[in-house]
């Protein structure tokens, strides 16, 4: 009986340039779905087999390179009829007759990879057997889950704590209070260790991973540890100077504007930023947006007209010719 080619980026549902994660995240639901000790019958204990198999190779980067360097083209090579590569080929040391069972691999499997003497402990390891001489079912790590949590940009400043309900695949439900670090960003992950899905047959538990949405503030803005925001001034203070309280995320806090301040100056308030994963906090800075006085009294447009009388042969554009 020829022995029949086992495509395993097919029996895993993955492409051929899957990721590691994406393998691994195809291998854990399938192996799930298909494990003997949640489904009964024939087919599920063969597909569990098979998808198995298909992790043990394209999980290992060493047998996943040699599988695709063989290809479909596999009993070409197995024959003596050239090794791809060039000289040297790869060594066939199948033993056994096709369709004799040995341990949870195939025969493509062995043809490919040789017998189980030289798998290094890849097929069937005694201490799997039970006293009894039965096989026991393979243990596997449970799925790992993720779930998004909002926070506010102060929640993300100071810290927060939340209450979150994870649901799983077996239809049990948890609650969790889980506590959101100060300096957290937006789009960052946080693990929660062994709060995932169930393992089975022994297998640890996967991890839970939050992923923090900030919401956006209508005054402040985050970059990296620093916050930037503008800032409000009239034309009297702008001229004159004047000292005016600033929000932060901290607090109000007292800003002296310096006098003759020009509309887009940038002001730094050191320390009013996010706290900083090593220590410390980020800054804030303040951008000055000067405010034009509106509805003049005749007394304040004759003000103006006085200083513009008084500065004519001053030319502010001269730099842009």
């Amino acid at each position: 009986m020829p022995v029949e080619y086992k495509d395993y980026y097919k029996l895993l549902g993955v492409p051929k340039d899957a990721k590691p994660q994406d393998i691994k995240k195809a291998y854990r639901r399938l192996a799930r779905q298909h494990h003997p000790d949640l489904n009964k019958g024939a087919d599920a204990e063969r597909r569990f087999k098979e998808v198995n198999e298909a992790n043990e190779v394209l999980s290992d980067p060493e047998k996943r390179a040699r599988y695709d360097q063989l290809g479909p083209n596999w009993e070409r090579f197995a024959h003596g009829r050239g090794a791809p590569g060039g000289a040297g080929g790869f060594q066939w040391v199948f033993t056994g007759q096709p369709g004799e069972a040995r341990g949870d691999f195939s025969d493509f499997f062995r043809m490919v990879f040789g017998d189980v003497g030289g798998l290094g402990g890849m097929g069937e390891d005694p201490r799997r057997r039970s006293p009894n001489g039965r096989t026991r079912s393979r243990s596997f790590a449970g799925e790992d889950l993720e779930t998004e949590v909002d926070v506010s940009l102060a929640e993300a400043n100071r810290g927060a704590e939340r209450s979150i309900e994870v649901r799983r695949e077996d239809g049990k439900a948890k609650r969790l209070d889980v506590k959101i670090p100060a300096g957290v960003r937006d789009g960052q992950r946080i693990r929660l260790a062994g709060q995932g899905g169930p393992g089975s047959a022994g297998g640890a538990s996967g991890d839970l991973y939050l992923r923090v949405r900030v919401r956006p503030h209508p005054f402040f803005r985050r970059e990296g540890d620093d916050i930037h925001a503008d800032l409000p001034v009239a034309l009297h203070e702008a001229i004159l100077g004047a000292e005016v309280t600033v929000p932060t995320l901290k607090g109000r806090v007292a800003l002296r504007i310096p006098p003759e301040t020009q509309n887009g100056r940038v002001i730094r308030l050191a320390g009013q930023g996010v706290p900083r994963p090593g220590g410390g906090h980020g800054d804030m800075y303040v951008t000055v947006k000067v405010v034009l006085p509106q509805k003049l009294s005749e007394e304040e447009r004759e003000a103006v007209q006085k200083l513009a009388a008084r500065r004519a042969n001053e030319d502010v554009r001269s730099h842009l010719l």
